[in-house]
């Protein structure tokens, strides 16, 4: 499967004091990716919190390596694709890019709960996950 593509621009707001990205942006920026893998799949998360949904999802775990840093005004890509699925949880691959540079590796792990108890996965998140 081919991952999502989500481009962004880096603006002040995202760096530090020396105009590097701040490490707390990133997962911004990855948050951003996976609502919009969300949406394109046909999960809108704005509709599922306004609560069209009977669940919601949550980041479970998230292990990050940044690798290269991105710099003010840098347009950036988050690739986002299913690394492994289970029957409440899937696991996410992330990759932010600068073209082809590969600045940082990720791996989330999402949960569908509902009442505060997991849920399974709704189909349209397992159609992309067998698919």
């Amino acid at each position: 499967m081919q991952p999502h593509r989500f481009e962004l621009r880096v603006y002040y707001e995202d760096t530090d004091f020396s105009g590097v990205v701040y490490h707390a942006s990133y997962l911004r920026f990855m948050e951003r990716g996976r609502t919009e893998w969300l949406r394109a799949i046909g999960l809108d998360q704005g509709a599922i919190h306004a609560g069209a949904a009977p669940f919601a999802f949550v980041v479970r775990r998230m292990t990050i390596d940044w690798l290269k840093p991105a710099r003010m005004d840098d347009v950036l890509t988050v690739e986002t694709r299913v690394a492994e699925l289970g029957g409440a949880s899937a696991d996410l691959a992330q990759t932010v890019l600068r073209g082809a540079e590969r600045l940082v590796e990720a791996r989330a792990r999402i949960a569908c709960v509902a009442g505060g108890r997991p849920r399974r996965l709704p189909e349209a998140l397992r159609r992309v996950g067998a698919g």
